[in-house]
């Protein structure tokens, strides 16, 4: 990884203690300065700790993404800092009530487009111009959601289906001007809220998490969990030059559990 996105900048949305940290410290192996959004700043200046200790710039801007404020203060520091943007990654979420779709309040399920695709559209817009100049990348964070109809999961899809179709679109609109758009759909990912959860499960039913966690795994062909720094690598793949001719695409990274 060392040298894959060296002096690039990375702009990263939504760093929590899964995923979002692990592109955040996984790019910074990889040789970029990153600027770390979210609204939490005591999670923000943590992951900008290990990445500093990696030798690699940081800087924490909290945003909400959803306030056009936030977000347009988000790309001004940015620029404003770094004098430049190689990579946005819009890995901010939220997730709609779990619930079948009629039974669903429809505030809640626009909640979920207006953090999920419309906040990633107005970032996506305020980064432009200096992607363009960079002639550099665009990435969204989409879920396996998109692979199956599961009940529950409607207004979920609903919103990572839009997510994936502004991907393709933009693609084809910023594509002219150098500037690369793709997606990643990770399924399961072996973080903390998913270790709580079979760990819930386990309990419940009298059983150790392992074997939660290999019944699970037995819906993969790989038959395990992708672990954040796993999705990471892939997410690295994409915005680096090694997919220099890549855009419009989605890449499924769930360990087999869905074919596309």
């Amino acid at each position: 990884m060392d040298g894959l996105l060296r002096d690039k900048v990375v702009v990263i949305s939504g760093i929590g203690p899964g995923l979002g940290r692990s592109l955040a410290v996984r790019s910074a192996q990889a040789g970029a300065d990153v600027v770390l959004a979210s609204r939490t700043r005591k999670r923000l200046d943590q992951v900008a700790e290990e990445v500093t200790a990696l030798g690699r710039r940081a800087l924490v801007v909290p945003t909400d993404i959803t306030d056009a404020d936030d977000a347009a203060a988000l790309a001004n520091r940015s620029v404003e800092h770094f004098g430049r943007v190689d990579v946005l990654i819009n890995n901010a979420f939220a997730i709609p009530p779990l619930a079948d779709l009629a039974d669903t309040e429809l505030d809640a399920i626009r909640a979920g487009f207006e953090t999920t695709s419309i906040a990633a559209l107005r970032l996506t817009t305020l980064f432009a111009p200096a992607l363009a100049e960079s002639r550099g990348s665009v990435l969204m964070v989409n879920s396996a959601v998109l692979r199956h109809s599961r009940r529950n999961y409607g207004a979920y899809k609903m919103a990572k289906s839009s997510l994936l179709s502004l991907a393709q679109s933009l693609a084809s609109e910023l594509g002219p001007q150098g500037v690369r758009v793709n997606s990643i759909a990770p399924g399961y990912i072996w973080a903390d809220s998913l270790k709580w959860y079979l760990g819930h499960l386990a309990e419940q039913r009298g059983v150790s998490r392992d074997v939660v966690y290999e019944e699970t795994a037995a819906s993969t062909d790989l038959r395990k969990l992708p672990e954040p720094d796993e999705i990471a690598d892939a997410a690295l793949f994409l915005i680096s030059d090694l997919a220099r001719i890549v855009t419009g695409q989605c890449l499924d990274v769930n360990a087999g559990e869905f074919h596309h």
